[in-house]
C-alpha cells in the first residue's frame, strides 16, 4: 500500500516537473544610483517584481551619470542596448538627435497599450522630456530643482532672524555681511554646481533667454545668450561678493555641499536632492528657503528648472521586453511609488498625484521647507525661456563656462563674458 502511495506521488511529481515552465521576461535598467539612492533604486525593482510574476527588473550600475550615458550609447551601437537607460538631464538633447535607435516613451506606451498621462506629470518635468509636439520622449525619474540651504544657528549668532530667509539676492548679500562681520561662520554663502544654478536657472527664474531657440528645445544650431544684462549683474554681483568675502568659490559640482553641512559656510544654494545628505550629517539647524531672486529682473521668479536624469528606451527589443518595460514605467510612476522615492530622496515628485499624497501624508508638516522645491517648479507655467536648457554637447558647454566663470568668483567676476559669449550650441 504505502509502495503504491509513493508510486502515485512519484508520478504527480513527475507531471509537475514535465509540465512548461512559463518564462519570466527579464529587463536590465542601467544606472547611475549609489549608496542611499542606490539602495532606493533596488526597492523600486524589488517591488515591482514582487507585484507579479510575468517580468523582472535587474538595475545594474554603470558608473556616474557620464560613465553610464557613455556604456549605454556603446552597447546601443553594437546592438547590445539596455532595456532601460538612465541619462542625466544635459544629455537629453544628443540622446534625442540619436533617431531610429532610440524608442520614443509615448511611442512605447501607445505599442504596448499602457497609459500615459502627460496631464498628470509636473509640467516642469514633462515639458523638459518633450518633443516640439509635447510628446514625452523618456520617462521622468530622479528631478531636482536648485533651493536655498542655511545655518539658523549662525544666523542667530548673527543677528538674523533664523524663521526668515532671504527672498533676493540683495538680501543674501546684506545677510552675508552680518554673517562675515559677526564671525558667526568662517564662510558665509557658497554654491553648487554653479552653472546650473547661477546660469541656466538664474535665466529661468528671472525669466530671461539663456539660448536661442528656446534655450535649444526648438531645434538645432541654438546660440548662447546668457550674455544679456540681467545674467551679467548677477554674475558681476557674485563677482564683488568673492572679492570682499562674503561669497566662497568651493567647486563646481556637490563639493562646495560638505562646507555647509560641516558649518564651514552659513548659507548654499544647490541641489534639492541634497537635502538628505545635509540632514545626515549637518549637526545646527537647518533651514531651507526659496532660490533667491534679483528683484531687478522685471518678471522674477518665474520658475526654476529641473535637473537630475530620466529613463530612455531602444528600439531593437522584443516585443515582450517592450512589454516589461512599459509596465515597470507605468508602476514607477504610480502615486504610491513617487512619494517615496521624494521623501526619501529629496527628489521631486514627477507626478501631481504624488505630490498630493505626499501632503496628504502630512510630510510637508513634518519636515518644514520639503515642498519648496515642487512649488518653485509648479507655482508658475513654464515660458518659452524658462522651460530648461537643451542644448548638445551641454556638458562641455558646462565644462567651458565654469573655465571662465572660476577666475571671476575667485577675483574679478566678469573676465568669462567676453571670451565666451557667442559660443554655438549645436
Amino acid at each position: 500500500m504505502r509502495m503504491k502511495k509513493f508510486a502515485a506521488a512519484f508520478a504527480g511529481a513527475a507531471l509537475v516537473a514535465s509540465a512548461p515552465a512559463y518564462a519570466v521576461t527579464e529587463i536590465q535598467w542601467w544606472n547611475a544610483m549609489t549608496g542611499a539612492l542606490g539602495e532606493q533604486v533596488k526597492l523600486i525593482a524589488d517591488d515591482f517584481n514582487a507585484s507579479q510574476s510575468q517580468y523582472k527588473v535587474v538595475p545594474v550600475y554603470k558608473g556616474g551619470y557620464a560613465d553610464t550615458m557613455a556604456a549605454g550609447i556603446a552597447a546601443a551601437r553594437t546592438g547590445n542596448a539596455p532595456d532601460i537607460l538612465q541619462v542625466f538631464e544635459v544629455g537629453t538633447a544628443t540622446m534625442m538627435a540619436a533617431k531610429g535607435a532610440i524608442l520614443p516613451i509615448y511611442k512605447l506606451m501607445e505599442q504596448t497599450g499602457n497609459k500615459l498621462d502627460m496631464s498628470a506629470y509636473m509640467p516642469a518635468v514633462a515639458s523638459y522630456y518633450s518633443d516640439t509636439h509635447g510628446r514625452l520622449i523618456s520617462m521622468p525619474f530622479n528631478s531636482s530643482t536648485p533651493v536655498f540651504f542655511y545655518n539658523k544657528d549662525a544666523f542667530k549668532k548673527a543677528g538674523l532672524d533664523p524663521a526668515k530667509p532671504p527672498k533676493t539676492w540683495e538680501q543674501v548679500g546684506e545677510a552675508a555681511a552680518k554673517i562675515k562681520s559677526s564671525g558667526a561662520a568662517p564662510c558665509a554663502f557658497t554654491t553648487g554646481w554653479e552653472v546650473w544654478v547661477q546660469m541656466e536657472t538664474m535665466s529661468a527664474w528671472d525669466n530671461v533667454q539663456f539660448a536661442t531657440l528656446e534655450n535649444g528645445f526648438g531645434g538645432l544650431g541654438a546660440k548662447l545668450t546668457f550674455n544679456n544684462p540681467t545674467i551679467v549683474k548677477h554674475i558681476a554681483t557674485l563677482g564683488e561678493w568673492a572679492k570682499d568675502g562674503r561669497f566662497t568659490y568651493a567647486g563646481r559640482t556637490t563639493q562646495p555641499e560638505a562646507k555647509f553641512y560641516a558649518g564651514d559656510c552659513a548659507m548654499l544654494t544647490s541641489s534639492s536632492a541634497a537635502r538628505a545628505n545635509i540632514m545626515k550629517n549637518a549637526k545646527f539647524d537647518v533651514g531651507m528657503g526659496f532660490l533667491p531672486y534679483d528683484a531687478f529682473a522685471k518678471a522674477a521668479p518665474q520658475n526654476t528648472i529641473i535637473g537630475g536624469a530620466s529613463l530612455w528606451t531602444f528600439t531593437g527589443h522584443s516585443k515582450a521586453r517592450e512589454k516589461a518595460t512599459a509596465a515597470f514605467f507605468e508602476f514607477m510612476s504610480s502615486p504610491k511609488i513617487q512619494a517615496r522615492w521624494h521623501q526619501n530622496t529629496g527628489y521631486v515628485p514627477i507626478t501631481k498625484a504624488a505630490y498630493e499624497l505626499t501632503k496628504k501624508q502630512g510630510y510637508y508638516e513634518k519636515n518644514p521647507g520639503t515642498d519648496i522645491a515642487v512649488k518653485q517648479l509648479l507655482e508658475r507655467n513654464p515660458t518659452k525661456v524658462s522651460k530648461g536648457v537643451r542644448l548638445g554637447y551641454l556638458p562641455q558647454i558646462r565644462d567651458v563656462t565654469d573655465e571662465e566663470l572660476e577666475p571671476g568668483l575667485i577675483a574679478v567676476a566678469t573676465i568669462f563674458i567676453a571670451g565666451y559669449a557667442f559660443l554655438m550650441a549645436s
